[in-house]
């Protein structure tokens, strides 16, 4: 139920190898599925480097997620590639490093609309180009990525913690909308790793030692872990699930202390 022998893939927000979003891109390649990665700016050299360790070479592409210009520019070459997709993972946030090290009172306008462009607004825009490639296979699986810092509050977080908010609602408005044209639409709130985001975050070491001692399993997660748990989502055995947040942070959000 989790063979993508014949599908067709968009993974975008691939930085390096460390990106929860190549795991996904290794576990859905791993069975079978034939991919188009996207990059921002400065990481082609590293997604290309990436994509030769793929069974089959992805289509890569770069993609400025807060360019609607590129998002088309994007979903024209997969459509021209793939003829339509089965799947599309959203792996793209930012927000300026001055609003994650102030105060979030001191949070300005054009880091708040930076932040919920890029983190929120993104998958809006991904959802809606991939609807109509998703429509010519039946349907399809829309899969974002989120934290517990949407719920939570967690330090220097701050406006991420809103932006991530707002993609978890975004998700449940996007699955009613896209539902009756068979395309799921789900989230993983995957704990802490070592990503290139999480450089950004000051104090993020002291935060994998508080969940490694206060999760039930007593360990971080992998990237891989979420990776797995992407490829259930996005695979035909979760096809009656949609709207969801899956926790994959080794039960951490059940503590209360």
């Amino acid at each position: 139920m989790t063979d993508f022998s014949g599908k067709f893939g968009l993974v975008v927000g691939v930085a390096n190898k460390r990106s929860l979003s190549w795991a996904i891109a290794q576990a859905t390649a791993n069975r079978g599925a034939r991919l188009a990665l996207t990059y921002q700016g400065r990481f082609e050299e590293h997604v290309n480097e990436l994509s030769q360790g793929l069974a089959q070479p992805p289509l890569v592409l770069p993609c400025d997620v807060g360019s609607d210009d590129d998002i088309a520019s994007v979903f024209a070459r997969v459509e021209q590639e793939f003829g339509a997709l089965d799947f599309v993972v959203h792996g793209a946030a930012f927000a300026r490093r001055e609003e994650l090290s102030s105060p979030f009172s001191h949070t300005t306008r054009e880091g708040f609309r930076i932040a919920l462009d890029v983190s929120a607004y993104s998958l809006i825009a991904l959802a809606r180009s991939a609807a109509p490639l998703m429509e010519k296979r039946g349907g399809g699986s829309v899969l974002t990525l989120t934290y517990l810092g949407s719920t939570w509050v967690f330090p220097n977080y701050n406006v991420m913690g809103v932006a991530k908010a707002a993609l978890e609602a975004t998700v449940r408005y996007l699955a009613a909308d896209l539902g009756p044209r068979n395309i799921r639409v789900n989230a993983i709130s995957a704990g802490p790793v070592k990503t290139l985001a999480a450089a950004g975050i000051s104090g993020f070491s002291s935060m994998l030692n508080i969940y490694r001692d206060r999760a039930p399993l007593r360990r971080n997660i992998e990237t891989g872990e979420v990776g797995e748990a992407a490829a259930f989502l996005l695979s035909e055995a979760a096809r009656g699930i949609t709207g969801e947040v899956l926790m994959v942070d080794s039960g951490f959000h059940i503590t209360g202390m």
